[in-house]
């Protein structure tokens, strides 16, 4: 008896195109580096900015990795990855993004070498992270704590240095001086048990240099779209009452199609009167209030507003809904749907100051003196839109610092001085170690170098010669050795105030871990052509990876 050869099954839809194995691994990795290759000139206080331009025309000039990554139309999956955990660091620490996305790349070329000779993946992964818990621990030995109780100034001076460290490589590091002061004050102007940064609002007013930028503590907004008898209100309240609604204050059309049957002109009369009644009453409520602002999401027609004038009050309709729910955050009272039965005590806000200044071409009505919450309000000024842009992603990334540095107050030095101490480490321990994890482990710690190695590059440094002084500064104890700028040289760089927050390496490096040992897992993609869109994110949603589990 005699078996035939079992019939082919088709599975996938004709067409459909399928890559597995160690190939498809290492076409994961090169999609990666491609990444890598676009970042890495952008690291550093010396690198270079990427100009991009959109579907629409619109350029953004930028060196911030979250922004370039976001920005840039990347259909491999495998290489979202790296989109996705430049926003992971973007988003829990506020800087390092270039960094973390050249590290996860780093470690998978060097993890290359080892698939292409048949190295397993699982291997490579587990050695990985064996080695990011060993770097973690390490830079927990190593950091600095600073005391934040003894001294003030001395805290607050420190801040300054690791808003500067953050700001040194962007569009401003020229004013970061002024900048880093912007970024430090408004977050010590919040309440420092929360430090919601909601509180800090971010304006943009093109015009004028870029250090005539403002901080305000308090909270300000542009002046929205008046009415006539808008000039004749005040333009400064001492103490003032503020009102906050959400109802309309003028007059309406009938709707379409509305009908109304009257029997003699006095009715219609009538009609109109009423209509009239009603506003005047509300109008009428919200003066006996004894408020003297009064703010609201919808409009605030021409009527109201010379009602208010005439009466000393002033009013601002059709705020945009987040500078109302900041407004209200600051100065207190709440968001009322009615009138009729408003509680002075309870739904008025107050503040030392309101008042109507003018900047550039706009003018802003601002709030200062709030007791409610603790707020502030930062008005950027630039002579091009994409300065203003870039400007308010650097002090993005300093407010996080400074942030993160306050709530977990432990630095490290910078400029690769803690990749090579910690690149030191590792190479000293895989030597006491055998089996295939010794030699992962010292291709890790030489992914490590990367970062002083490409700092030097972009500021068109001697790399190599550096890198050696690097390595025996580090191998004779020199802990806080790394890249100086100045002197093109090595120098003890926390002695310098090079300084970065520890959070910003330990959740670089287990992001990078992360991302790299998910694409070493990746070994099979399927990708069904009939149903691929010619749109780029659509295209990427038609890509399924499937991975094998690596033990943790």
């Amino acid at each position: 008896m005699s078996f035939g050869q079992a019939p082919t099954i088709v599975v996938l839809k004709e067409g459909t195109d399928t890559s597995q194995g160690r190939g498809q691994i290492i076409s994961n990795i090169n999609a990666c580096l491609a990444i890598q290759d676009t970042l890495k000139t952008t690291l550093g206080p010396l690198g270079s900015d990427i100009l991009i331009v959109n579907s629409s025309g619109k350029s953004i000039i930028s060196n911030d990795g979250a922004t370039i990554l976001k920005l840039l139309d990347i259909v491999h999956p495998a290489a979202k990855i790296l989109v996705d955990i430049s926003r992971s660091q973007d988003s829990e620490v506020g800087d390092g993004t270039t960094t973390v996305t050249i590290l996860a790349a780093e470690f998978l070329k060097e993890s290359k070498n080892f698939i292409e000779e048949g190295v397993s993946s699982h291997i490579i992964s587990k050695a990985f992270r064996k080695a990011t818990a060993l770097a973690i621990n390490k830079i927990n030995q190593l950091s600095i704590k600073i005391d934040k109780v003894n001294d003030n100034s001395e805290f607050y001076n420190t801040l300054i240095k690791l808003a500067k460290t953050a700001m040194s490589s962007k569009i401003v590091s020229n004013n970061s001086e002024f900048f880093t002061k912007l970024a430090v004050d408004s977050v010590l102007s919040l309440d420092q048990n929360d430090l919601n940064l909601n509180l800090i609002g971010i304006k943009k007013v093109p015009g004028g240099s870029i250090d005539h930028s403002l901080f305000i503590k308090g909270v300000a907004f542009k002046k929205t779209f008046s009415y006539a008898g808008f000039e004749q209100q005040p333009k400064k309240i001492l103490n003032p009452k503020i009102l906050s609604l959400n109802i309309e204050l003028e007059l309406k059309a009938e709707k379409d199609n509305a009908e109304v049957r009257v029997q003699s002109t006095a009715d219609y009369q009538a009609i109109v009167d009423a209509e009239w009644e009603i506003i005047f009453n509300k109008l009428k409520l919200i003066e006996d209030s004894g408020a003297n602002i009064v703010l609201s999401k919808l409009p605030i027609g021409d009527l109201a507003t010379q009602y208010f004038a005439d009466r000393n009050i002033f009013c601002a309709g059709r705020v945009a809904s987040e500078d109302l729910d900041r407004t209200i955050m600051a100065v207190g009272g709440s968001i009322q749907s009615s009138v009729s039965d408003i509680d002075p005590a309870a739904h008025l806000g107050n503040c030392d100051l309101f008042e109507e200044i003018q900047l550039g071409n706009e003018r802003y009505n601002i709030f200062t003196g709030c007791h409610n919450a603790k707020t502030c309000t930062l008005i950027l000024r630039g002579g091009a839109e994409q300065v203003i842009e870039e400007v308010e992603r650097s002090l993005h990334d300093a407010i996080m610092i400074v942030k993160r540095t306050i709530q977990n107050n432990e630095i490290v030095a910078g400029g690769g001085a803690i990749e090579m101490e910690i690149s030191k480490y590792l190479r000293n321990y895989s030597k006491k170690i055998a089996g295939k994890q010794q030699l992962i482990i010292a291709a890790y710690a030489k992914a490590l170098e990367i970062i002083p190695r490409q700092l030097c590059e972009n500021a068109g440094f001697d790399g190599t010669d550096l890198l050696n002084k690097l390595r025996m500064a580090h191998a004779t104890g020199e802990t806080w050795a790394g890249i100086d700028f100045n002197t093109e040289s090595v120098s003890d760089n926390m002695k310098k105030f090079i300084w970065e927050p520890s959070l910003i390496k330990i959740n670089a490096l287990n992001s990078a871990c992360e991302a790299a040992s998910l694409i070493l897992s990746v070994d099979e993609t399927v990708k069904n052509q009939e149903s691929q869109s010619p749109n780029a994110s659509q295209a990427q949603a038609m890509m399924a990876s499937r991975g094998r589990g690596i033990p943790r």
